[in-house]
């Protein structure tokens, strides 16, 4: 833990950073539930350091919808705020959004569960087309072209508000 702590304090700073100013999660709060769920994952074969960081990632996304549910935020529709799926980082997201790009995220998973994973490697945990490529045992080319198609499926569920 103390070779990765502040990498992953750094990660969760930057989910938290676009949030309300009363939010009851801390990065140092988030990075220690995050670390409870990875403790306990005895199925998880790590690949290393970057398959590391996407797992913990995808964790901190779940503890975040968790909380935002948790609150009775409202879903898509009502508040409604726009999700920039264009950036290569975490972006700031307010809760509301954590649950609506949630929500998307598990229909675009029943679609194409590849393109699903692979959008929470690269929005969430950070990570270049080629870390991507590597845990997913494609080439950099498809990559490329799902991320193209997930920004836009994603994009259309998010402005619609179905999920179809």
């Amino acid at each position: 833990m103390p070779l990765v702590y502040e990498e992953l304090r750094s990660m969760a700073a930057s989910f938290l950073r676009g949030e309300r100013k009363n939010h009851t999660l801390q990065p140092t709060a988030l990075v220690h539930e995050a670390f409870l769920k990875l403790v306990d994952q005895s199925r998880v074969d790590w690949k290393g350091r970057t398959h590391f960081f996407a797992v913990s990632a995808a964790a901190m996304r779940r503890i975040l919808i968790d909380h935002a549910r948790s609150r009775g935020r409202l879903k898509r529709g009502g508040g409604w705020q726009r999700v920039l799926l264009d950036q290569e980082a975490p972006v700031e997201l307010e809760e509301s959004d954590w649950v609506g790009l949630n929500d998307a995220l598990e229909a675009l998973s029943k679609v194409d569960p590849q393109e699903a994973r692979m959008v929470e490697l690269r929005f969430f945990g950070g990570l270049t087309v080629e870390e991507v490529a590597h845990i997913l045992g494609v080439s950099k080319r498809k990559v490329e072209a799902d991320w193209t198609h997930a920004k836009a499926w994603l994009r259309a569920m998010l402005t619609s508000g179905t999920d179809e």
